[in-house]
């Protein structure tokens, strides 16, 4: 019997996707100073715009490289280094972080099937980007409701609308006198680690949140 798993776009796919624990603790860990060449690149790289109408646009854009030539049913012969995966996800928020409008762009791929899943990110019209947001989307475009590519960089994009939006409009309520309320609780706080209440970054930027626990 081969006990050897063949890589397929499928099975990507499936790990991609999977809530399985990725390394086992029986396994002792690997030598870190062993000599290495470069395969594969992912490039992920997302922007942030304010918009002249009060809108905010973010733009998620993803690269896959390899440093080998390969050959793909439907394109044939791709050199090293072009893109297999190039793939752009923009939307359209305000200030409360609803979606107000999302395109989804496929320029490269391995298929020439991939594309015709774009338009089903339209469907991120009107939700919110908020707690639940990560679980909601991928709920939403799983398995062959989606591109695998185009989901995972909704996370990213998420997290980018956040930096983009929240710093701009605290300056600017700030300079308006219109910072937050004694009983209004800052949105980063529990957030992470940095950001626990237990912290001394709390502790000094939000001090009421520290002795609300006693």
């Amino acid at each position: 019997m081969d006990s050897k798993v063949r890589f397929t776009p499928e099975l990507a796919a499936q790990v991609a996707g999977s809530d399985a624990p990725a390394t086992s603790a029986a396994q002792p860990r690997p030598a870190r100073d062993v000599p290495r060449r470069l395969t594969h690149t992912r490039e992920v790289v997302c922007r942030g715009y304010e918009r002249e109408d009060g809108l905010w646009e973010i733009e998620g854009s993803l690269l896959d490289t390899k440093t080998y030539p390969f050959h793909t049913v439907h394109r044939g012969h791709i050199p090293a280094g072009e893109g297999i995966h190039r793939m752009t996800l923009c939307l359209t928020v305000d200030n409360d972080l609803l979606i107000r409008d999302a395109r989804a762009l496929t320029e490269q791929s391995p298929y020439r099937v991939c594309s015709e899943v774009n338009a089903a990110y339209d469907a991120l019209v009107g939700l919110r980007i908020g707690p639940g947001f990560t679980r909601r989307v991928k709920e939403m475009f799983a398995g062959v409701k989606g591109c695998t590519h185009l989901t995972e960089l909704l996370g990213p994009v998420a997290t980018t609308a956040f930096q983009t939006i929240w710093p701009l409009l605290a300056e600017r309520r700030e300079a308006a006198g219109q910072g937050m309320s004694g009983e209004e609780k800052p949105p980063l706080v529990d957030g992470c680690h940095a950001l626990s209440r237990d912290g001394e970054i709390v502790a000094m930027r939000w001090p009421a949140e520290v002795r609300a626990r006693w």
